[in-house]
């Protein structure tokens, strides 16, 4: 049994009111909105609709379903429909409730484009983020030039937290790849040296290419995914929260407060993490060498110095220095420049780790061919 009614009353000019009276609290207590919509085709024909609440002693969310219910019943039919009688609290949650879009089926929605659309929309989309780069380029140019000025803004507590993230905290994975990188170096180089009964140089192998390349490749590709990763989606978070914008209304640069700390710390961190990942990995040649060929430790240690070159370290801390740089730009630029969703921030932080891999790359194959050109 149901304690509230519904009554409809018909007016001489085709208008007709629904009056409530009772307590409109819970699914299973109300009037069914489709019995109610029966009679009101009973009463046709009208051609407007009105609600009187005077009667109604209690109601919950129930009350607004059944009136939405009648709501899109009318306006299906075209019957205007006049809520000004509703109580204020009524009006607004209908209001609200109203607001919000129905969820469509991606499955069965029409999302065909036509092609020359798509490429207009890819075009304009690229050329745009071109631009936007270029201005984030130019923003933090500027913020060196106030750094190296001593004008910088940016609190030295964030620079040193930022440092140790970027630094000591990665010395794990570091330590676990560098050691696996010089085991399979070694072993790969073993297959083809044994023939020959040349199993020594195993060391100069794994102590030129690890030290003029492989060490500072690997560690660029593994702080893109941890590093760069991390400033994408730290900077992503800030601007769905709105703090970017907060920094802008207190007049803060984000570009000088943010990105800069976290360009210069990655920047310095990068070469260091290099020579450690260096040592790492010419210990597992040195493992390899000295426990499956019998290489002795003086031999191995010998023909690793012999081999070694000082360039050769130079040039992979070069590259290990550009790499930080080109991460850090790339994380942080698409941190701030991620839309205001939490799917948006995944999207920023997988596009942050792509384009730091890719740009590892590119600028490993520049070095690689100006070294090549200018003979070291």
């Amino acid at each position: 049994m149901t304690n509230n009614s519904c009554e409809m009353k018909k007016g001489s000019d085709d208008s007709l009111v629904l009056s409530l009276s009772g307590e409109w609290k819970g699914i299973s207590g109300i009037q069914d909105s489709s019995a109610i919509i029966k009679q009101l085709d009973a009463q046709k024909p009208f051609t407007s609709l009105s609600f009187d609440l005077s009667g109604v002693t209690g109601w919950d969310s129930a009350l607004i379903a059944f009136i939405i219910n009648i709501l899109e019943y009318s306006h299906k039919l075209g019957i205007a429909t006049s809520q000004e009688s509703l109580p204020h609290e009524i009006a607004g949650l209908i209001k609200l409730a109203l607001a919000v879009p129905e969820r469509t089926d991606a499955r069965h929605a029409d999302t065909r484009i036509p092609f020359l659309e798509l490429l207009g929309n890819k075009s304009y989309g690229f050329w745009s983020s071109i631009g936007d780069f270029f201005i984030f380029a130019g923003e933090l140019t500027v913020s060196f030039g106030r750094f190296f000025a001593g004008m910088a803004r940016f609190r030295a507590r964030d620079f040193f937290v930022i440092i140790q993230e970027c630094s000591i905290d990665a010395l794990p994975i570091v330590s676990l790849i560098s050691l696996l990188i010089g085991l399979i170096l070694a072993f790969v180089g073993s297959i083809q040296l044994k023939l020959f009964g040349a199993q020594i140089y195993i060391a100069n192998m794994v102590g030129i290419g690890i030290v003029r390349s492989m060490g500072a490749i690997m560690t660029g590709i593994i702080m893109a995914g941890r590093t760069g990763a991390s400033y994408a989606a730290h900077l992503g978070t800030m601007e769905t929260n709105e703090e970017i914008d907060a920094l802008r209304t207190l007049g803060i640069s984000p570009v000088e407060f943010l990105v800069l700390p976290r360009v210069i710390a990655l920047t310095i961190a990068m070469p260091l993490l290099t020579l450690y990942a260096n040592f790492i990995g010419i210990l597992g040649g040195f493992i390899v060498g000295t426990s499956m060929f019998d290489i002795s430790f003086t031999s191995y240690y010998n023909q690793t110095i012999n081999a070694i070159r000082f360039k050769d370290l130079w040039i992979g801390l070069i590259m290990s220095t550009v790499f930080g740089f080109l991460i850090a730009t790339t994380g942080c630029y698409k941190g701030l420049h991620c839309e205001r969703s939490a799917a948006s921030v995944g999207e920023s932080t997988t596009s942050a780790v792509v384009t730091g891999i890719v740009s590892v790359v590119m600028a490993t194959a520049f070095i690689t061919y100006i070294c090549a050109v200018l003979g070291i």
